[in-house]
């Protein structure tokens, strides 16, 4: 299928757009939090960005769901640095721990590596992170266009994600694959620091629904087009798991598709907090999958309950920060 973006660069809507986003970096209203920081002029916003994204690693990346990944991989941009700061974040090393200004890339290197992937055979370009860098993924998207980018986009992103924002990139993204972490603000302030965070996160999710709609599949089974939530199950019932799915079947429709996720492994501070310092029991997963069923949501994945040992990423080795010897 054809690249939503590629219509708006032909008719100059893109380039419209960029302008459209950069502006908000003014007095940054990127991101729900709205912190006014001068981010044009390289200022600090709250996730510790100024005018230029910050990429911490790019790969072709084969551990996403099987229609993101496809045979040939996902070409994975991982932001560095974030808008949340959750107490168990497996990506703590790039989205908490990173030193400022280290792998700085400009508009024009960061379109190169947009061609990079896709010359090495990528399914699409996959943001992963990009809330708080939405202006710069794309200037630089713009730039690679002009290039010859023909990769549809897929914006992984955390959930905490600006309405208005996304307005901007109605007919730029192809597939969004947001998470949906709590149906609770005290939990999502107390793990995340996500002042507001439910609200937030069901604008979000219901805009981006009305952009995409349903996944959309090409010939090769792989996601072109839609919308796909991310839920990661948390022990102790600290993620509602049950109101998350029933906002989706109620709000969105059955037909919404949903990856329930069984990974959870204690990170970073998780070891701080008694209900976060273990990996989930087979009878809390049991529940999820139950609450699944009930809501009626059948389109998705759900994951085995010993995936917590796959998803190890180290982005402080040498090379594919997923795929080690």
């Amino acid at each position: 299928m054809y690249p939503s973006y590629l219509n708006l660069l032909e008719s100059g809507e893109l380039d419209r757009r960029v302008e459209a986003l950069l502006e908000l970096l003014v007095e940054c209203r990127v991101c729900p939090r709205n912190c006014r920081a001068k981010r044009i002029i390289d200022r600090l916003g709250v996730c510790e960005t100024g005018r230029l994204a910050e990429v911490a690693s790019w790969c072709v990346h084969r551990g996403e769901e099987p229609c993101i990944s496809g045979e040939n991989g996902s070409g994975t941009v991982f932001f560095a640095h974030c808008n949340l700061s959750c107490a168990f974040c497996q990506n703590h090393q790039i989205s908490q721990d990173w030193p400022r200004s280290r792998g700085v890339k400009t508009a024009e290197e960061l379109a190169d590596i947009y061609l990079d992937l896709q010359s090495e055979g990528a399914h699409n370009l996959n943001w992963v992170s990009p809330g708080h860098v939405v202006p710069q993924a794309v200037e630089a998207l713009a730039i690679a266009a002009d290039k010859g980018l023909r990769l549809p986009v897929v914006f992984n992103s955390n959930g905490y994600d600006s309405v208005s924002t996304l307005k901007l990139l109605d007919g730029v993204v192809d597939v969004y694959m947001p998470d949906f972490k709590y149906a609770e603000d005290d939990a999502a302030e107390a793990l995340s620091n996500a002042l507001g965070y439910t609200a937030n996160a069901k604008a979000a999710i219901t805009e981006m629904w009305r952009q995409v709609g349903p996944l959309q599949f090409d010939g090769k089974g792989v996601a072109a087009r839609g919308l796909l939530v991310r839920h990661l199950v948390l022990p102790n019932r600290l993620s509602q798991t049950e109101e998350v799915l029933a906002f989706l079947a109620h709000s969105l429709g059955k037909n919404v598709a949903v990856s329930l996720m069984a990974q959870y492994y204690p990170s970073h501070r998780a070891f701080e907090n008694p209900l976060l310092c273990r990996t989930l029991q087979r009878g809390e997963y049991a529940r999820a999958l139950q609450w699944l069923e009930e809501c009626g949501l059948t389109e998705g994945y759900v994951q085995e309950l010993n995936s917590a040992d796959n998803y190890l990423p180290d982005f402080r080795a040498e090379g594919h920060p997923f795929e080690r010897e």
